[in-house]
């Protein structure tokens, strides 16, 4: 089952996120399998003001277990957190599910 997630900064949170970003990608890095494409939320002047990320797990409690030792949540980096299920059903081109 695939999720959105989509988490947004709190205000003035740009040093605290490059100090925690080390640690936020190993955890990326230890999960590739469950990645289909994670990336940062820009503002106008192209700095990270946010994540998004589309992964997948066999169940929201899975998720859960990940997003309870992210590294931005548990620094506080991560303001705001949604959780939406999402089929992907095209991928860079290519129909992958219904």
């Amino acid at each position: 089952m695939q999720f959105v997630v989509t988490a947004y900064d709190g205000k003035g949170m740009l040093e605290k996120r490059m100090s925690v970003r080390s640690r936020h990608l190993e955890g990326i890095a230890r999960m590739m399998d469950h990645v289909t494409v994670a990336g940062g939320i820009l503002d106008d002047e192209g700095k990270p003001k946010g994540s998004v990320l589309v992964l997948d797990f066999d169940n929201r409690a899975e998720l859960d277990d990940y997003l309870a030792a992210e590294p931005y949540i548990v620094e506080g980096v991560w303001e705001t957190v949604t959780v939406e299920p999402m089929n992907v059903v095209i991928l860079k081109g290519e129909k992958v599910g219904r």
